[in-house]
């Protein structure tokens, strides 16, 4: 496959493109993404937010080529200015784990049971290394657990991964994905089933090696609360594809769509304990049935006509990329705070 790289200077860390991924199924041919575009510069996180089911990590699996062969992947792909898209499997293990690292979502059935903690990393480094020895490569793995702050990481290095706490395990996957240095860092959901104190401490884990190693990061999770604090910029995805995307500050502060505004709206107020959740009506459309026009039209409270008949694009409204019809008028309420508009009508529907 010819080169035709950008130099890496002028070229975005990653620039994915019209991103879509059809499964098959009983029904024929169920599209899990449609038409994604993001971009992820050295140096910066993106936050990729959405609830269960939304085409989250299947995204990122598809970026890592790392979808069964039965799905088809269309769009553009590219790392560093290369195209990874249709790149053979072989070309793409070489990248993987060695350029592009990914924190799984549950280290207990991503680690091999049968294998110690260190041989595992050991065996990532000398996979992508072959001049690195046994003995060199298991260093570098007890290296690694100390990077990532595990206690006594020697003898963590000879245990399995049931001996150790989720937290630990969560380490490990880090020292794992960290372990040759790549340029790019995905996390699916690194902070899932941890309490609060691990959760932080993992972020800051995160953002340490990040700035020690100026890479990419994606943050894949439900949570707006570690996205906030975390990300530079934010993507939100709904029903396979994105639905608004801007810096992080300009989507927390002031969401346009009516589902960013209604996950904000879900979040407890410190300031306000006795006030009631505001709840999202309804649940995310199955692959299967998905309605017509915008996907997110029979759980808006701000839905019209136009809703339903056509699926809106992805558009520029305040220097945020939003998909939705309504979303001037959304904007121009946003001085109302998010619970208050995502609970009334703006008497468009």
């Amino acid at each position: 496959m010819p080169n035709t790289a950008a130099p890496e200077s002028d070229a975005p860390l990653l620039d994915v493109r019209g991103l879509e991924a059809t499964f098959a199924g009983a029904r024929g041919r169920l599209e899990a993404i449609r038409g994604v575009d993001l971009t992820v510069q050295s140096g910066e996180t993106l936050g990729l937010v959405g609830e269960s089911g939304c085409g989250k990590s299947v995204t990122m699996l598809a970026v890592m080529g790392l979808l069964p062969p039965s799905v088809r992947i269309t769009g553009s792909i590219r790392f560093r200015g290369q195209e990874l898209a249709g790149r053979p499997q072989q070309e793409l293990a070489k990248l993987r784990g060695a350029r592009i690292g990914m924190i799984f979502q549950d280290p207990m059935t991503a680690l091999n049971p049968v294998l110690t903690i260190g041989a595992q990393i050991a065996e990532a480094i000398r996979i992508h290394d072959a001049a690195v020895s046994a003995r060199a490569a298991a260093a570098r793995a007890v290296e690694m657990l100390t990077l990532v702050a595990i206690p006594f990481p020697e003898r963590r290095a000879l245990q399995y991964p049931h001996e150790l706490s989720g937290g630990m395990r969560q380490r490990a996957m880090i020292a794992m994905a960290m372990a040759n240095e790549p340029d790019l860092l995905i996390a699916d959901e690194p902070t899932t089933a941890l309490d609060v104190t691990v959760q932080a401490q993992i972020i800051e884990l995160l953002r340490r090696l990040q700035a020690t190693h100026r890479m990419g990061l994606v943050l894949i999770s439900h949570d707006l609360g570690i996205v906030a604090g975390a990300a530079d910029r934010v993507a939100i995805m709904y029903a396979g594809r994105i639905v608004e995307q801007g810096a992080v500050e300009d989507i927390f502060d002031r969401p346009r769509h009516p589902y960013t505004r209604g996950l904000l709206a879900s979040l407890p107020k410190i300031d306000n304990q006795a006030a009631r959740l505001t709840a999202i009506d309804g649940a995310p459309p199955s692959l299967a049935a998905r309605p017509s026009g915008c996907a997110f039209h029979p759980r808006c409270r701000h839905a019209a006509e136009i809703c339903v008949a056509r699926d809106p694009e992805l558009r520029d409204v305040g220097g945020v990329a939003v998909a939705c019809h309504l979303a001037e008028a959304i904007d121009a309420a946003a001085a109302a705070p998010p619970d208050q508009l995502a609970s009334q009508p703006t008497g468009m529907a």
